[in-house]
């Protein structure tokens, strides 16, 4: 399976406009928005746990990373709520659900197979002051990638030229720039040489974004 597969061009994915799709798992749902590859996938999603839902146990031979959009994740290390950014390199294993239900978006298969630093973190713990309406906290960074998270104010602008391609998610409020407007849950991709502009709506925006990464994207090394 390939969707947005082409990572030399731009995309744009309004998350409300893609069916949730059912997972091997009952009561998990997810919507794709880029994929090379069929249940092992260089992947990135949105998955929605209904209540009492949860996957069997698995290890993530590539790696996974998410961000927790409403609700709370659980597994065995622990509750994960909204807000929250965890990083489960290659050798990880757990076993995923939700007592309430929850929606998170998930990066699998896009680690450095060496790395081995696991965390998780509240994303907003680490916002610096705001310059120019834009606050941000850097959530990771190694020599593939920088992520971070940004508070934009009615507004704010907020922009990048980053090496290596942007990547982002509107987790909540609107943006507009590069041609189009974006609302929550809302994710664009841009290859290296794009410049990003974007400019926050009237309640402000919350943002993440990845840079750098695009440079090693392709299918899972199985």
């Amino acid at each position: 399976m390939e969707i947005n597969a082409d990572f030399s061009k731009p995309v744009v994915v309004h998350s409300d406009q893609v069916e949730w799709q059912p997972s091997p798992m009952k009561g998990v749902e997810r919507r794709m928005l880029d994929r090379i590859g069929d249940e092992v996938a260089r992947a990135t999603t949105i998955v929605r746990y209904a209540p009492g839902s949860h996957f069997s146990a698995h290890t993530h031979t590539g790696g996974e990373e998410f961000i927790v959009l409403d609700g709370v994740f659980q597994d065995e290390h622990g509750d994960f709520p909204a807000g929250s950014y965890v990083r489960n390199p290659p050798t990880t294993s757990h076993i995923p659900g939700s007592d309430t239900g929850c929606t998170i978006f998930v990066k699998l298969w896009q680690f450095d197979l060496a790395d081995r630093t696991q965390f998780s973190k509240n994303m907003e713990a680490g916002l610096g002051a705001p310059v120019d309406g834009v606050a941000t906290a850097k959530l990771h960074e190694d020599d593939r990638e920088i992520v971070t998270y940004s508070q934009l104010d009615a507004g704010a602008t907020l922009t990048s030229q980053a090496p290596g391609g942007i990547e982002l998610l509107v987790i909540e409020g609107s943006v507009t720039g590069n041609g189009e407007l974006l609302a929550r849950h809302d994710w664009l991709r841009l290859p290296e040489g794009h410049r990003l502009s974007l400019t926050a709506g009237d309640g402000g925006a919350k943002i993440w974004m990845k840079t750098g990464h695009l440079r090693f994207a392709g299918a899972p090394r199985v």
